[in-house]
C-alpha cells in the first residue's frame, strides 16, 4: 500500500475478516478508510456493495486476507476464507510465501496452492523473509517449469519493519503510529524488492457496481451521538459508522481517557472495544467523565457498548496483578483480566425484547474475542441476547441492559442487519424529544 501510494496512486484498503487493528494501519498508510469484508457476518452482495462503495474515486484496491489463503470456518469448505472473498469480488490473489530456510520446496508449495482450487486466479507470488538476492534466484529457478504464476519478487528479512504485538494482535495505530520515515522505509523496501510494473500489468480493471442512491432521511431531525475514540477504545467497523450516519446521526468523538466532559447536546453514546485494561488507571482517575456517563445513563440516554466499552461501563476491572480499578458503574458488573484467551469466534445475536438496537426476534451477526471474563454481578441483571456460535451448537444468554444502557462482549456488525443502526438513532431521537418536553 505504501509503495503504491508513493507512486501517486489513490489506494483503497480492505481487510477480510473481523479484524480492527490492521484497518487502522491501512488508513495511516493510505489516508483512506479501510473497510472490513467478511464471508460469515455479511452476505456476498453486501460484501460486493461495500467494496464498490469503497472504490469510489480510487485508482487501486488492496485487500488484505485473513489467515492462510484457504483457511475459513472449517476444513471442508472455502466459507469465510480469503479465497472465497477473492472469487466473490473477482480479484486475483497475490500469494505471499514465507520462504525462510526454503529453496526448491517452495515450488511444491506454490504449485499446491495454484492447483488446489482451479477457479481461483493468481496475480503472482512474493517470497517473504528471504536471506539474500541469491536466495531469491534459487526460489525463482525452482518455480521454472513447475508453476504458471510469475514470481513478483522477494523481500529480505528486516526486523526494523516489524510491528510489535500484544495479546489481541498487533499494536494499534493509536499506540504505534508508523512514522513518515517508517512508511518511507516500507515503500522503499517493496519498490526495490517487488516488480510493481509487472504486478500492475497483471491486474484486471475493476468497474465498481453502480449502487442505488440511498433514500433521503425521513425519520426526523439529525441527532448527535458521542463515539468513544482514543487509545483505550478504537475497535469499530467503518460500516457501523456509515449506517448510523445514513440513519440520521452526526457522530462526535470523545476520549474517556483525556476529556473531562462529554461533547454537548448528545442524544446517545457508542463505546467500542479496545484495551481499557491497559489504561485502567487513567480511566479510573477521570472521575468527571465517569460521572457524566453514569448521569447520562440514569437520565435514560441510549448507550451501547461492546467488549472493552462494556467492561468500562461496569463497576470495576481487575487487572492481572489483582488490582481493582473503578469504572463507570452503569452496569453492576465486575470484570477481570485473564492470562489466556477467554473467548474467540463468530456469534449470532437474537434480541429477546425491546432494546436500544431493536426488538424481539431481530438478529445481528458479530464476533467475540477477549481475554477477560465477568467476575460477578452486584445485582440481578436482565440478559436480552440469545447468542449462538457460527455452527449454532451452543446457545447462551448475554447482553446486559439497565434503563437504556446495553452492553455485551460481542462486536456487532451492523451491516448484517442495517435496521439496527436506524433503530439506535431512532431511540436517541426519542430520548432527545422526551428530554425537551416541558
Amino acid at each position: 500500500m505504501a509503495a503504491l501510494a508513493q507512486r501517486g496512486m489513490r489506494v483503497t484498503p480492505f481487510k477480510v475478516g473481523p479484524d480492527f487493528i490492521d484497518p487502522g494501519h491501512h488508513q495511516r498508510i493510505t489516508g483512506s478508510v479501510s473497510r472490513n469484508l467478511d464471508g460469515w457476518m455479511l452476505g456476498r452482495e453486501t460484501n460486493r456493495q461495500i467494496f464498490s462503495r469503497g472504490m469510489d474515486r480510487s485508482d487501486i484496491a488492496v485487500v488484505e486476507g485473513v489467515m492462510g489463503l484457504f483457511d475459513g470456518y472449517d476444513g471442508m469448505s472455502e466459507a469465510g476464507s480469503t479465497a472465497q472473498m477473492s472469487k466473490w469480488l473477482d480479484l486475483p490473489v497475490i500469494l505471499v510465501v514465507d520462504a525462510r530456510s526454503m529453496a526448491r520446496s517452495a515450488a511444491a508449495l506454490v504449485q499446491g496452492f495454484e492447483n488446489f482450487d482451479p477457479p481461483l486466479a493468481f496475480a503472482g507470488v512474493i517470497f517473504n523473509r528471504i536471506g539474500s538476492r541469491r536466495h531469491l534466484r534459487y526460489l525463482q529457478e525452482a518455480l521454472e517449469d513447475h508453476v504458471e504464476m510469475p514470481c513478483l519478487g522477494g523481500i529480505e528479512r528486516d526486523e526494523e519493519i516489524a510491528i510489535p504485538q500484544r495479546h489481541l494482535g498487533l499494536m494499534t495505530r493509536e499506540d504505534f503510529t508508523l512514522s513518515d520515515d517508517a512508511v518511507g522505509r516500507l515503500a522503499g523496501c517493496v519498490s526495490t524488492a517487488v516488480d510493481l510494473k509487472k504486478l500492475l500489468a497483471r491486474l484486471p480493471e475493476i468497474r465498481p457496481e453502480s449502487l442505488p442512491e440511498p433514500p433521503p432521511q425521513q425519520n426526523g431531525r439529525r441527532v448527535r451521538i458521542g463515539v468513544a475514540r482514543d487509545q483505550a477504545f478504537c475497535f469499530y467497523y467503518q460500516e457501523n459508522f456509515d449506517l448510523l450516519t445514513a440513519g440520521g446521526a452526526d457522530l462526535v468523538e470523545f476520549s474517556p481517557i483525556g476529556d473531562e466532559a462529554l461533547p454537548p447536546d448528545l442524544a446517545g453514546i457508542y463505546l467500542g472495544g479496545g484495551y481499557p485494561e491497559l489504561f485502567a488507571d487513567r480511566l479510573a482517575n477521570n472521575r468527571a467523565m465517569r460521572q457524566q456517563i453514569l448521569s447520562a445513563s440514569h437520565a435514560g440516554m441510549p448507550i451501547y457498548a461492546e467488549c472493552g466499552g462494556f467492561m468500562y461501563l461496569g463497576t470495576a476491572i481487575e487487572d492481572l496483578q489483582g488490582r481493582s480499578h473503578a469504572m463507570v458503574g452503569c452496569l453492576p458488573i465486575d470484570t477481570r483480566m485473564l492470562p489466556r484467551r477467554r473467548s474467540l469466534g463468530y456469534r449470532q445475536v437474537t434480541l429477546q425484547r425491546q432494546t436500544v438496537l431493536g426488538g424481539p426476534g431481530e438478529t445481528i451477526r458479530g464476533h467475540e474475542f477477549h481475554y477477560s471474563e465477568i467476575a460477578g454481578t452486584r445485582q440481578p441483571l436482565e440478559r436480552v441476547y440469545r447468542i449462538t456460535d457460527r455452527d449454532s451448537r451452543q446457545e447462551v444468554l448475554e447482553g446486559y441492559t439497565v434503563r437504556n444502557t446495553l452492553g455485551s462482549y460481542v462486536h456487532l456488525h451492523f451491516g448484517s442487519h442495517p435496521q439496527v443502526a436506524e433503530n439506535f438513532v431512532d431511540c436517541c431521537r426519542r430520548h432527545l424529544g422526551n428530554r425537551r418536553e416541558p
